[in-house]
């Protein structure tokens, strides 16, 4: 398996040097929306630890993203009235892994409506400020 790179765009994203969506941020994680979203509300969560996916990272940094990607889960259920939720990881370039830095998709989903195709357009920043704010609200519940 190829090493960590830390110049990949979710580095970027914790070091500042990339803008993000931030809804959720503690010590070792960090969730903010995907700019391609296949739904409203579909967010990102990564460790702040430098894991390139599931099969570098440690099991304590693994646990503090999956916390995180439940309670994004449940805040997602209430901003968007959800009845429903997909949770998806992907390991290295087989796995569908594009980016390699791990991460969590949550995306809330609604009966009968389907997912866009991955990376197939970029929301614009106003939806995407709104989807943020809902998301925060509904954290904060």
């Amino acid at each position: 398996m190829p090493a960590y790179d830390p110049q990949n765009p979710f580095a970027k994203i914790l070091r500042g040097e990339f803008p993000c969506y931030k809804v959720y941020e503690d010590e070792h994680t960090l969730a903010f929306l995907d700019i391609m979203p296949r739904c409203s509300g579909h967010t990102l969560v990564i460790p702040k630890a430098p894991a390139r996916n599931i099969l570098d990272i440690t099991p304590d940094d693994l646990a503090h993203v999956a916390r995180v990607g439940q309670k994004i889960a449940r805040a997602a259920m209430t901003a968007y009235d959800a009845d429903g939720i997909t949770v998806q990881q992907f390991s290295e370039p087989a796995g569908g892994q594009v980016v390699f830095h791990l991460h969590m998709h949550v995306m809330p989903r609604h009966e009968g409506v389907a997912l866009l195709p991955p990376a197939s357009r970029k929301e614009e920043a106003a939806v995407l400020e709104a989807n943020a704010a809902k998301l925060v609200a509904a954290l904060k519940g």
